[in-house]
């Protein structure tokens, strides 16, 4: 009787450990505040044709998709290092909503890029990681051509 007793105590302290583990509204909101820091970090490599930089910011298993699916950081780099040749950046891009999960290390982020004219050309969602060493990295990226969807009929 008394082991099973031990078992049904240990077994309620995980369960209260685990409750006890997710983070406040106020991490969540530091957390978004973080990961929207490391996308417009992350977009400003494009802006100051910076492959280098843009490289720390893909995880060695990200996976990149586009025309074609690009897995592996030296595939991504490897395929996005054509839009940094030129002294302008083709596009640019920004974050307009990030979500975050409890767990606190991985979140994701959608927005707009925009040729160099300002136009809409696509949407993009990435998906966040912390890593061990504490640096935020993109595990996984989609952009969606932006539409010109005539407007609702009313």
């Amino acid at each position: 009787m008394r082991p099973a007793l031990l078992a049904c105590g240990l077994l309620l302290s995980a369960f209260n450990a685990a409750a006890a583990a997710l983070p406040s509204a106020a991490d969540l909101a530091a957390i978004v505040a973080d990961v929207t820091a490391a996308e417009t970090a992350f977009a400003k490599t494009m802006a100051d044709r910076r492959l280098d930089l843009f490289t720390d910011f893909v995880a060695e298993d990200a996976v990149f998709v586009g025309a074609a699916m690009n897995i592996g950081r030296a595939k991504v780099v490897e395929k996005w290092s054509g839009f940094f040749k030129s002294p302008q950046a083709p596009f640019s891009w920004a974050p307009d909503a990030v979500a975050v999960a409890a767990d606190g290390r991985t979140a994701v982020s959608t927005g707009l890029a925009r040729d160099p004219a300002g136009k809409v050309v696509s949407r993009f969602t990435s998906i966040w990681r912390k890593d061990p060493d504490g640096h935020w990295r993109v595990i996984a990226d989609q952009g969606v051509d932006a539409c010109e969807c005539p407007p609702e009929k009313k």
